[in-house]
């Protein structure tokens, strides 16, 4: 199967991503509406910027914004209210919803809206208040971007599917719950040093495992936590940039968005076909074929792998001239609603080839090679490749929460930091760090990966 969509998508102008902010989030912030979310994250942009709000409403041409569910706030035109709360009417604004990648998809649409030539700045805010239900009808909630006539009513549940996927590349691949607590050991661990993370924690492998079961084999702390927050970032043409530069009297490092990609799936996760792997560039067919596979070839995508993540990110990597992720990145910020699904998707990502996700996370790749983790001592594990490509050095979804419509800007904030050199003033602590950070990657996924978002950003230095 071709995926040619990479050259299509082509920008004739640089874009860059000036400036992002976060919102604390919290299991519940009972203290503040939507719209104030929203603002705290907004108002964190312009104070980075040192740009003054009448300025930046006369600047920037217009808003995207995102939100998972109607559901949680009951309330429809939300994102009309957000626009409205900040100023910006009556300019051009629109929302967008893809299940767990909304915040992704927000940040897409921003890039098209300034790289179609339409804006030449564009704001991209995304919020959930998830508290605002019970846990248990939040879950419901969350479980209505499934089929509800199929997979619904025989009571399928996030949890439930993604803990289905699992066990089938457990089956198939032999990983095993070892190498799913590790992903929870490194992340939780990680948001010790992000002031941002709401679930930070320094645990050991039997931690994670004794913690309560949700779904075999996913237990409490593998899992993220439904959260209210919001974050946005401001992307810009040249012609942009150099409005925001003249209005505040100072240099912005140029970070640019050199790749986008996405991908779509077929809804009902029993209608996956079993195929042909959509290769890497730097893959062949004769990895997928073997006395290791049943059959002797792989078969996929099945429910163990995901071919709109795999979409997403070969359209993200030919746009920006990657061939090979796990050598031309520095860093990835990726979804991991669950630590199952951090290695699913390294393997989406081809960082590692299929079946080899457990023994990526084995090998300490994605792990920050200056962070002590617990289980490196008390069992004596030896991480031979820590720190080759760190994954989630901000903590994730798993520790830094999932307020499903901000987490994707969430993670173009992170990693718009990391290149800028600046995770110390915004983080606290420079531990988190990625030194000599130059590219680095943001990946969304939405109702087990049925859609998936992508993008690349990289550094350039130096800048006039």
């Amino acid at each position: 199967m071709p995926l040619d969509y990479g050259d299509k998508m082509r920008s004739t102008q640089p874009i860059y991503v000036l400036s992002g902010g976060v919102s604390q989030f919290a299991k519940a912030r009972t203290d503040k509406t939507f719209q104030a979310l929203v603002k705290e994250a907004y108002d964190y942009i312009l104070s980075d910027l040192d740009l003054e709000h009448r300025k930046a409403v006369e600047l920037i041409d217009g808003i995207v914004t995102s939100y998972f569910s109607d559901h949680f706030t009951n309330q429809l035109m939300a994102g009309i209210m957000v626009q409205d709360y900040l100023g910006f009417t009556p300019k051009p604004g629109h929302r967008v919803e893809g299940g767990g990648a909304t915040g992704g998809i927000c940040f897409q649409e921003a890039w098209k809206a300034v790289a179609s030539g339409y804006m030449d700045l564009c704001l991209a805010v995304g919020f959930e208040t998830m508290s605002r239900v019970n846990t248990w009808k939040g879950n419901e909630f969350i479980a209505l971007a499934s089929d509800t006539q199929f997979d619904f009513p025989v009571g399928g549940f996030y949890s439930g599917y993604y803990a289905m996927m699992v066990a089938r590349h457990m089956k198939e691949f032999g990983s095993t719950v070892d190498q799913l607590s590790m992903v929870a050991v490194k992340n939780r661990k990680n948001a010790i040093y992000n002031s941002f993370a709401q679930n930070p924690g320094d645990y050991d492998l039997e931690d994670i495992q004794n913690s309560d079961t949700v779904a075999w084999p996913l237990n409490l702390l593998d899992i993220c936590t439904m959260s209210d927050g919001a974050a946005g970032v401001l992307l810009a043409s040249e012609e942009g940039l150099n409005k925001i530069e003249k209005a505040t009297g100072r240099k912005i490092p140029k970070v640019k968005v050199t790749g986008i990609g996405r991908g779509t799936d077929m809804m009902r996760m029993a209608d996956r076909p079993h195929g042909d792997v959509i290769l890497m560039p730097h893959e062949t067919q004769q990895d997928y074929e073997g006395s290791q596979f049943v059959d002797g070839k792989l078969k996929y995508p099945g429910i163990h792998s995901f071919r709109a993540g795999r979409s997403a990110s070969i359209q993200a990597y030919k746009m920006a001239n990657i061939q090979n992720p796990l050598e031309d990145l520095d860093f990835i910020e990726l979804h991991d609603a669950y630590s199952s699904s951090e290695i699913q998707t390294y393997e989406d990502m081809g960082l590692c080839k299929y079946g080899e996700g457990g023994k990526f996370v084995e090998s300490g790749s994605p792990f920050m090679p200056d962070i002590a983790y617990k289980f490196e001592s008390s069992k004596g594990i030896k991480l031979n490749d820590k720190g080759k490509l760190p994954v989630n050095p901000s903590g994730g979804l798993i520790a830094c929460g999932h307020p499903v419509g901000a987490t994707g800007l969430m993670q173009g904030v992170f990693a718009l930091w990391q290149l800028q050199g600046t995770i110390a003033k915004h983080f606290k602590d420079n531990t988190l760090q990625v030194k000599d950070a130059k590219r680095g990657a943001i990946q969304r996924l939405g109702r087990p990966r049925c859609s998936c978002s992508k993008g690349l950003i990289c550094a350039c230095w130096p800048f006039d």
